[in-house]
């Protein structure tokens, strides 16, 4: 039986452009932050877990060799995790487990990416000329959902609406749209059909940290913990004959596993609070539905409704999610941290009123990698 664990500290480093910041810097500020937050420091951590995207985006190999200094980690295990874009909920998740296998008892676990010393677009096309781009491959499926649904095209624009508005709220978070509308989306430019501008990630330079320990390490911290219930990560091919790409059985299968592990029989009713990697306004019905929280066809009327708000009953990206935010590499573990921060009561002004379980996601390549995981204010809450 794995021994519990818990996240006590968590740290951000978050920019729109950072020039004046070394990528050492940028990883250092946010673990700095994170083992504060523990009220603990370098000398108290056992391992470091690194995670980020492929190093082709800032086009430095094994960053976890020239990062050593300045995470620490010289002379201690370092651990480097990859799964595309879902590599921010893997490697919290890798390092939750180096925690309840009895091989470490404090862990530090960070993830970045600098986008403005890369070029995303090329790496992600294989640096052929024309690449299509993330969003290029995500919208003919996103297309294929409302045609499947019957969704209005206004929901892609609410949920963008409601996630740029989260964000407002949220210090940490790269766009601050003050002035954000329905109307403003719905007139973008459009990049990829259905997908306006607006309904698009930004390109961020960020840092997430977190440290993790085990039960009889959980008094050191001046917070309340977020004990990790359950995980699960699922992955499956991007190409093969029958593959259904609005609704990956990787990403059914994810849930399945961790809904199982943690006895969860209704994630709608039983979770408090989910953030979800929606790098394109359309991914919030379609993960509500592929990750069984609304049945098929439904995932949008929950969007509709505002059931996904702030004050809805099933509040989604609160903190502005992957629409506000987007350093690739990092995006997955501050879908991670920002769950933990929720059932911790350190939300700040997007707090969502007695989160007692929420729910952090994260999905990579050609919608193919899957990374979950639950946390808790309580580490043996009843789910009835």
């Amino acid at each position: 039986m794995a021994r519990p664990c818990a996240v006590v500290g968590i740290g951000q480093t978050l920019y729109k452009r950072r020039r004046d910041l070394s990528l050492d810097g940028l990883v250092r500020e946010a673990a700095l932050r994170a083992l504060d937050d523990a009220n603990l420091t370098f000398a108290d951590i056992d391992a470091i877990v690194l995670g980020k995207a492929p190093d082709a985006l800032e086009g430095v190999i094994m960053p976890e060799l020239s990062l050593a200094d300045a995470l620490g980690a010289v002379g201690k295990p370092i651990h480097r995790v990859h799964t595309a874009g879902s590599v921010g909920a893997s490697t919290a998740i890798s390092a939750a487990v180096l925690v309840e296998s009895g091989r470490y008892d404090t862990v530090l676990t960070v993830t970045y990416e600098k986008q403005s010393e890369g070029n995303a677009t090329w790496a992600l096309s294989g640096g052929k000329s024309g690449g299509q781009g993330a969003g290029g491959t995500f919208a003919p499926w996103i297309r294929e959902y409302i045609r499947r649904s019957n969704a209005p095209e206004h929901i892609g624009w609410t949920v963008a609406v409601k996630d740029r508005q989260n964000a407002l709220k949220n210090p940490y978070a790269h766009l601050h749209l003050e002035d954000i509308s329905v109307e403003k989306v719905r007139e973008s430019p459009m990049l990829w059909d259905p997908l306006h501008f607006l309904e698009s990630c930004p390109s961020s330079d960020g840092a997430a940290a977190m440290v993790l320990c085990s039960e009889d390490k959980v008094s050191r911290s001046p917070n309340p913990p977020a004990w990790v219930l359950g995980h699960a990560k699922r992955t499956e091919f991007s190409s093969f004959p029958g593959r259904d790409t609005v609704r990956p059985q990787a990403g059914v299968d994810c849930a399945i596993a961790l809904y199982k592990d943690v006895g969860i029989t209704n994630p709608r009713k039983q979770i408090d609070a989910a953030e979800l990697y929606v790098p394109f306004s359309w991914y919030e019905p379609m993960w509500l539905e592929g990750h069984l929280i609304a049945e098929e066809g439904d995932g949008w009327k929950m969007t509709d409704e505002g059931a996904t708000a702030l004050t809805g009953d099933f509040p989604v990206n609160c903190s502005g999610g992957v629409l506000s935010s987007n350093p690739i590499g990092a995006s997955g573990m501050i879908r991670c941290l920002e769950a933990a921060n929720q059932v911790r009561g350190t939300a700040g002004d997007y707090q969502v009123d007695g989160a007692r379980v929420a729910l952090g996601h994260a999905y990579g390549g050609a919608a193919q990698y899957f990374a979950m995981w639950i946390v808790s204010s309580e580490l043996q809450p009843r789910f009835d």
